[in-house]
């Protein structure tokens, strides 16, 4: 293997353990909407090159930590074994448009960029994730008033998923930024496939 593999190996490899770390962070009691999956798609959308591995990593880290959560912890919800509860799909195909945002925005990564680009995930999350809830939901009215009701009951959970992305964000790319001070391979600049 070539010193240029061997930098990719090391690189997918500290990226992927980061994103396991903060995954496992949802079994530990948190606020409501406090979460690391926006966090999860932005990081991995910004630093891995591989953009289908990008998309891919975030909605792998939400499946498995959900299907840990759905069978431990909501187990007592449930009547057996979930292998994914009603409306995933769609929280997956979200974290999936974050990783999106993530290769776009955070094409160099800075300070200003991860703070926007969090802020940026919080905001498509609330939209994307509170339009979905309506449509059929029998809680809300099927017109414009209805979708505009069901925005305003998830204005609550806003600040959590904002506090969740601001907070992960920054254990992500600052935790990511202090393996590259002690493991200078890391700094290679990588080429996006």
């Amino acid at each position: 293997m070539n010193a240029s593999a061997k930098t990719i190996d090391l690189r997918l490899g500290a990226i992927v353990l980061l994103v396991l770390v903060a995954a496992a962070t949802r079994l530990v009691p948190h606020p409501y909407n406090f979460s690391p999956l926006g966090a999860i798609a932005l990081f991995s959308g910004a630093l891995l090159t591989r953009r289908w591995l990008a998309i891919v990593l975030p909605i792998a880290a939400a499946f498995v930590s959900d299907l840990v959560i759905n069978n431990t912890l909501y187990a007592e919800y449930y009547d057996s074994f979930v292998w994914m509860a009603e409306g995933s799909g769609w929280m997956y195909l979200i974290y999936g448009l974050i990783a999106v945002l993530g290769m776009f925005v955070l094409r160099t990564v800075s300070l200003g960029r991860v703070l926007g680009g969090s802020l940026g995930a919080s905001i498509l999350f609330f939209i994307a994730s509170n339009f979905i809830c309506w449509p059929g939901n029998p809680f809300y009215a099927q017109d414009l008033g209805g979708l505009m009701t069901c925005y305003a009951a998830g204005v609550p959970f806003f600040p959590g998923t904002v506090a969740g992305d601001l907070v992960y964000s920054a254990a992500l790319f600052g935790g990511y930024a202090l393996l590259q001070r002690y493991l200078p391979e890391l700094r290679a600049v990588p080429v996006r496939r």
